[in-house]
């Protein structure tokens, strides 16, 4: 058995105002670097493989808290929002004309315009997650976590998901050759480093 823990990067300009990055390639902005730079992977994790998204924001946020730089695999990139990144969620959901819909109404194959469906981000997640030999974090978005989490819980993006992400906590997965099952409690990053 393998366990892959995720870690959701910290936060941007663009998240704080509502805004969906996708893959715009935002950096973290300075109360999240600060924050981070305070935290650390907790044993054992901290001795595990570490993975991000080349995504700048999770670099740094990987960096901060395993004071080592990551590798990194164009399969954990957030998911394409197409025309829609940029934008803002809210402003997109009170236009009826839009599509946007919430999470909990997607099913696998919701696809915004110009942009992928949870089926498409599962399709190149699943050959990266077979490539794991050893215990892993991922440090990568939260678009990333839920297809993982999704398929650990069972989930189908139908109703209110089984899990909720928060940041600077490791959201942790066994992967087997049954497929991949969820931890229970997520596990608080420490505030020191070893």
């Amino acid at each position: 058995m393998i366990r892959l823990a995720l870690l959701r990067h910290g936060h941007t300009d663009w998240n704080r105002q509502g805004r969906i990055q996708g893959r715009s390639d935002i950096a973290l902005d300075d109360a999240a670097r600060a924050e981070l730079a305070a935290q650390a992977l907790p044993a054992p994790w901290d001795r595990a493989e570490l993975w991000s998204s080349p995504l700048l924001r999770a670099e740094e946020t990987a960096r901060l808290v395993a004071g080592h730089s990551p590798r990194t695999d164009p399969a954990l990139i957030e998911m394409n929002w197409g025309d829609w990144e940029g934008l803002r969620g809210l402003e997109l959901k009170a236009d009826p004309a839009s599509g946007f819909r919430d999470i909990e109404d997607w099913g696998w194959h919701y696809r915004p315009p110009g942009g992928e469906s949870p089926a498409e981000v599962w399709a190149r997640l699943a050959p990266w997650i077979a490539t794991l030999t050893r215990d892993t974090v991922a440090v990568c978005h939260i678009g990333i976590m839920r297809m993982i989490l999704a398929r650990a819980h069972g989930w189908d993006f139908n109703g209110p998901a089984p899990f909720q992400i928060k940041r600077n906590r490791l959201f942790v997965v066994e992967i087997t050759q049954d497929g991949l099952t969820p931890r229970d409690t997520p596990i608080r990053l420490t505030k020191e480093r070893a």
